[in-house]
């Protein structure tokens, strides 16, 4: 009989509940938006799906689905759900769900995930009461917020759990969702005859403001308090519309996300040198009624930080312009206070001080910091050690400058301070140049205190520092192909990225850093390489790790879930076995793959000179090795006519409609001409030894690796040439363009 009475209470709540509860979507199909953390392949929807979700925070505004998206997964997992409501739970109750967790893991082996919404309402005492069953496991905890939970929830929560951050609901989405309402016949309006006129519901859904939750609300209102006309029909006209719905809300907590976000918006718009925004959002302050006092400070901040000595008035205006406030006060205070962020918005910009930062960073490295002699006090004890001496005084020199040096010994050419080319400082630049150069050679008449930089130590290369040595570390090589290969990439936490054909993880440690909540795919380039990142990838934690796949492109493409495609491909030397006639059909597989607007990198490196041709350019090469190198180089000439030529891939991405462009630079290196490298190019198992058994005898060969293993030479210079193919897919156009 009890069971009979909950289930008829069960059937009233739901006949009753407001229209936005009865319309909440059961299942991840049916959910409205948040593609970027929802969509096919990525993170979230895996996890959901394959029931191994971890500790997550889901942290958004009002309306947008965290309550409904806890409600879909407690229907899709195997483990028992709880929900507790912050506002109302206390302690205790957190403790029975502990306890009765426990119970469930200890006699049956159930899991337990714990929905706790508003989490952020939890004082610290009972945030920490929580922590510990969410360390041990007892409790899986998914926490929801409309407060940035790094400011408002236990920080050792935060680092126990995955954030996931809900954005407003698009306009398309709250059009669907308006329409759902009207046309469910079981949980919404779809029994009645209702009509709402194309500007009512463009109302609706603007004023909303991407707040499912209070579309739903103002559809209910228009609808349940207009009377059907004679032929039975609810219309909903404009007039309604604006009065179920009537103005915006303007989300600003003083001390809250909207308050932070703000003024970096702001401060933002002045560094981007848009006025009109900056202006935008300093009448949002206004109106929100941020404290003035706190905008100047931040514009003075910004004044030294952003504008600094490209224009030294900009500190002035504002100080200025702050005084002025204080003097009139509101309402006319705010033509000072718009007058000094017009200012900085439109003047020159550069952030050159930060070389004081650096400054800083040396004086804490640096163990030799003394004063040199000439600049010492000569007052005190000048004569007894010859402190002074050899000082020279500018304002004696033409131009009230000298040439000499001003920084300790060990630190001479070191550069703290980069003048940008705008402004004051942009007309001092290249006098500042002239006279660093001037100081460089003016070294040599300071030998005591200056003498090791012109010395051979490697200990301190202040020379080669001074005119940016390059270095011939393959680490850092490497290191800057890869920031070449994604450089200037705009990224967002929801993007897929594939890696076409990789050998190690190098390059995709950007898109898995840079995309946390899409997803990353590898293809392996071959079952060793597979093997190695096999091994790599379990340093990683499971949801983190990058999705390995084997094969080729079709096959990876069988192997990949329905639907899922990548806002990112790329990777270094793609296709590289493979042949021209094969690249059309290349093209179309990875043009399958690509998400509209996806953008491609594709890097190749071609050696401009073989080891033959760079051995030629030694000045110490022995005449008698000439004529046998001078073969071996017209070998490579013809090995290099013949290499694949990466514009045939252009073509063949170019008839999918890819927009391309390519960036080429050269990288000129020196190799270390020793007994290793020797050996890797002509030792008997040495693929370039092969290669040129067609114009050398072996016996050649043998003399020429053995000559080069006695020769002395600081570096065997090489140059290569690197291509980045750079494209774009076209996105679609909107609907009605």
């Amino acid at each position: 009989m009890s069971d009979l009475f909950s289930h008829h209470g069960a059937q009233l709540r739901q006949q009753l509940a407001p229209l936005a509860d009865r319309m909440r979507p059961l299942c991840l199909d049916d959910f409205q938006g948040q593609e970027e953390i929802l969509g096919p392949g990525r993170l979230l929807r895996r996890a959901i799906q394959a029931d191994r979700l971890g500790n997550l925070i889901l942290y958004g505004p009002p309306g947008v689905g965290k309550t409904t998206l806890a409600r879909i997964i407690a229907a899709s997992t195997r483990a028992h759900f709880s929900s507790l409501t912050a506002v109302l739970a206390g302690v205790k109750d957190l403790r029975g769900e502990v306890e009765e967790a426990k119970r469930r893991l200890e006699q049956h082996g159930l899991r337990t995930l714990l929905f706790i919404d508003e989490v952020h309402r939890f004082n610290s005492a009972q945030q920490d009461a929580l922590l510990p069953w969410v360390e041990n496991g007892t409790v899986t905890l998914i926490g929801a917020t409309t407060e940035n939970p790094f400011f408002e929830v236990n920080k050792a929560l935060v680092s126990r759990s995955r954030l996931f951050r809900l954005q407003p609901l698009q306009s398309r989405h709250l059009h669907e969702l308006l329409q759902r309402a009207l046309s469910d016949s079981t949980r919404g309006y779809g029994e009645r005859y209702v009509v709402i006129a194309p500007e009512a519901a463009d109302h609706l859904v603007d004023v909303a403001g991407g707040d499912a939750r209070s579309l739903l609300n103002a559809l209910e209102l228009a609808v349940e308090t207009t009377e059907p006309n004679s032929a039975g029909v609810i219309e909903i006209s404009l007039g309604i519309a604006e009065e179920s719905i009537q103005q915006r809300a303007v989300l600003y907590d003083k001390q809250g996300d909207a308050h932070f976000d703000t003024i970096s918006a702001f401060i933002k718009s002045l560094r981007g040198s848009d006025p009109d925004a900056a202006l935008f959002w300093l009448a949002r302050m206004v109106e929100a009624g941020e404290n003035p006092r706190f905008i100047f400070r931040r514009m003075l901040i910004s004044a030294g930080e952003d504008i600094g000595l490209a224009d030294p008035q900009a500190m002035v205006v504002v100080e200025a312009c702050a005084a002025a406030f204080e003097r009139v006060g509101l309402p006319e205070g705010l033509y000072p206070l718009a007058q000094a962020a017009l200012y900085l918005a439109s003047t020159e910009k550069s952030n050159s001080l930060l070389g004081f930062f650096d400054a800083l960073k040396s004086v804490k490295a640096t163990s030799k910091q003394q004063v040199p002699g000439h600049l010492r006090d000569a007052n005190r004890d000048g004569q007894a050690f010859g402190d002074g001496v050899g000082y020279r005084y500018p304002h004696a020199y033409a131009e009230h400058w000298v040439a000499q040096q001003y920084l300790p010994g060990n630190l001479q050419g070191q550069v703290f301070w980069q003048p940008g080319e705008l402004g004051w400082e942009g007309a001092r630049r290249h006098l500042l140049q002239a006279r660093r150069a001037a100081q460089l050679a003016a070294a040599v008449e300071h030998q005591q205190e200056l003498g090791e930089i012109f010395s051979s130590s490697p200990d301190d290369p202040a020379l080669e520092r001074w005119l940016q040595r390059q270095s011939g570390s393959e680490g850092e090589r490497l290191d800057r192909l890869r920031r070449n290969l994604w450089s200037e990439a705009s990224w967002q936490r929801h993007d897929r990225a594939l890696i076409l054909e990789a050998h190690s993880l190098l390059w995709a440690l950007d898109p898995l850093q840079q995309t946390p909540e899409g997803g990353v795919v590898i293809q392996a380039a071959s079952p060793a390489d597979a093997e190695r990142l096999e091994a790599q990838l379990q340093l990683l934690d499971s949801l983190q790790r990058p999705q390995l796949l084997r094969g080729s492109l079709s096959e990876l493409r069988q192997q990949l879930e329905l639907d899922q495609r990548f806002e990112w491909i790329g990777g270094r030397h793609p296709f590289k076995q493979s042949s021209p006639s094969e690249l059309p059909s290349l093209a179309d597989q990875l043009s399958a793959l690509a998400a509209p607007g996806c953008e491609l990198r594709l890097l190749f490196t071609q050696p401009l000179v073989g080891p033959a041709a760079a051995l030629l350019q030694l000045q110490q090469l022995p005449p008698d090795l000439q004529p046998l190198l001078q073969k071996a180089e017209q070998l490579e000439r013809s090995d290099l006519a013949q290499a694949p030529d990466p514009a045939a891939l252009e073509q063949a991405l170019s008839a999918h409609g890819w927009q391309l462009h390519w960036k080429r630079w050269e990288e000129s290196l020196e190799l270390p001409l020793n007994a290793a490298l020797v050996e890797r190019w002509f030792g008997a198992k040495a693929l370039y030894r092969q290669r040129l058994q067609g114009a050398l005898k072996p016996k050649e060969l043998d003399r020429l690796a053995a000559e080069l293993k006695t020769m002395a030479t600081p570096g065997l210079p090489q140059r290569l040439g690197h291509a980045l193919l750079i494209g774009k897919q076209k996105a679609p156009a909107e609907p009605g363009l």
